[in-house]
């Protein structure tokens, strides 16, 4: 009998020194997640909606877990009070300001509060500081905002379908268009037309040049693009002639300091 209690005793004891052990190493890990053994700061913001944040959600800043949600409390009718808990060490990071913003872990995942950053010249914030927020998008908004976009799309679907179809059945003017052959024949004619207008005005025209009464104001019109024609050269001759002298004196110059 008293074997089998000291067996008993030792079984006892080693059961109780490992639950101490979990139960240490639990409160370890979680005082590390909820900055328990750390020197913190606090922060506090205003909302009109959390959007579903509760206490103990985490803080981000840069996409780093750096502190937790502490308290969340109506402040009045409008808005309600969020306070968290910071890392000390984030302080000088953080400016004053620097807004907050409630996220979530994915898609589906738990509500987080999002510090972003501040511009560099302004002061550190304060400990205890209320920082300005920007106000959540509901997920409500959004599913009613893509169920409109997409009664639309289901609109201009419908529309387009109804369209083909009269197109199909030959219905319309693009309709006709397509399906009837007469039109098709037609127009193909009226292309044939406006070939043979034009060759017969480039006739004419080549018969005016002939005529002695209009021959003058052709060879005037003639000279005139000629001379354009010819300052355009001259020009470009000039031009390539001043660059080639520049190249070599820039070519002498240089020759003269190596010297």
């Amino acid at each position: 009998m008293d074997k089998h209690s000291e067996k008993f005793k030792v079984r006892l004891g080693l059961f109780i020194a490992v639950g101490l052990l979990l139960f240490a190493l639990a409160v370890f890990f979680i005082g590390q997640q909820k900055n328990l053994f750390n020197p913190v700061f606090v922060l506090n913001t205003t909302f009109s909606n959390v959007s579903g944040l509760q206490v103990g959600n985490n803080v981000r800043y840069l996409g780093i877990n750096v502190g937790t949600i502490t308290d969340i409390k109506i402040a009045n009718d409008t808005s309600v009070m969020v306070q968290m808990q910071i890392r000390k060490e984030i302080q000088e990071h953080i400016k004053a300001d620097s807004k907050a913003q409630i996220g979530s872990e994915g898609l589906i995942g738990d509500r987080l509060l999002i510090i972003t950053p501040g511009t560099d010249s302004n002061t550190v914030v304060a400990n205890r500081q209320v920082v300005s927020s920007t106000e959540p998008i509901e997920t409500d908004e959004i599913i009613a905002s893509l169920a409109i976009t997409a009664g639309n799309a289901e609109i201009i679907s419908e529309e387009l379908s109804e369209i083909i179809i009269n197109i199909n059945q030959g219905e319309g003017t693009l309709g006709r268009l397509i399906n009837d052959e007469s039109i098709a024949e037609n127009l193909n004619q009226t292309i044939k037309n406006l070939k043979s207008s034009s060759k017969g005005l480039d006739e004419n025209m080549e018969a005016a040049k002939s005529n002695f009464l209009l021959k003058g104001y052709f060879n005037k019109k003639e000279k005139a693009a000629q001379k354009k024609k010819d300052d355009l050269a001259k020009k470009l001759k000039k031009e390539k002639e001043q660059k080639e002298k520049d190249a070599q004196k820039a070519k002498e110059a240089k020759e003269k300091k190596d010297n």
